[in-house]
């Protein structure tokens, strides 16, 4: 798959998520918590069964340490983006008008970063990175419906809300691109690109499949959706 495909599928991903949100009036919902939970089960596999194997296959230490600050990072990042990432969604806002700015903009870095990881040449065989992707697509479209809904939700006109919009889409493909081109120096090193994004997935998808259901009671249709994404992470790779 050429970058360009690649970068297709992903801003339209985002967009078309987002957008779905004005069209077909879609709110976040039980069912899209069962898609975050597929998606964090699926990159959890993938981290577990490949990525991180391909990055530890020549051992360096530096790796492992790249691997903890794509961890810190998306820490940092939820402070911002209050846990949208993994299903956290807060309607409630006093500022009802303003934009969310922390929010979009620890989201675009986010999707910014899962870019990075499908550089090619990152990975040993290229149905890895298409795994990848689409674990990043199905992991795009809730937070993509979450971000409109509340973007929409403050009254921003139409226009802007596009334009944000368009803007989130294109993190994730301009962030393929600088990776692909080494336009920034670090981004030479495609292990280190790859240990980052494996830090950040590792975070996500733990929060994600760890974090307490509600009432602490043991969710069934969770349980499944996860064993499901794990079988088929492991089936398909």
């Amino acid at each position: 798959m050429t970058d360009i495909t690649t970068n297709i599928i992903l801003f339209a991903s985002a967009f078309l998520s987002g957008l779905a949100v004005i069209v077909f009036k879609l709110q976040f919902s039980k069912n899209l918590r069962l898609l975050i939970s597929f998606s964090g089960a699926f990159i959890l596999a993938i981290c577990v069964l490949h990525l991180m194997p391909e990055i530890f296959r020549d051992y360096d230490k530096k790796i492992g340490a790249f691997i903890l600050v794509g961890f810190v990072i998306q820490l940092l990042l939820e402070f911002f983006s209050n846990g949208i990432e993994h299903g956290h969604f807060h309607s409630h806002n006093k500022d009802i008008s303003l934009f969310p700015y922390a929010i979009f903009i620890s989201l675009c870095l986010h999707s910014f970063i899962e870019g990075m990881a499908l550089i090619e040449g990152s990975h040993g065989h290229h149905d890895h990175n298409g795994s990848l992707l689409v674990g990043i697509v199905i992991h795009k479209i809730p937070v993509g419906i979450v971000l409109s809904t509340m973007i929409l939700s403050k009254n921003i006109s139409k226009t802007t809300f596009i334009i944000a919009l368009s803007i989130f889409a294109a993190s994730a493909p301009l962030g393929l691109y600088l990776a692909s081109n080494h336009i920034l120096p670090f981004l030479e090193n495609s292990r280190i690109i790859l240990a980052l994004a494996v830090g950040i997935f590792l975070h996500i998808s733990t929060t994600i499949l760890f974090e307490s259901s509600e009432g602490h009671k043991f969710d069934l249709k969770k349980f499944a959706i996860i064993v499901i994404g794990f079988a088929i992470a492991v089936f398909t790779l």
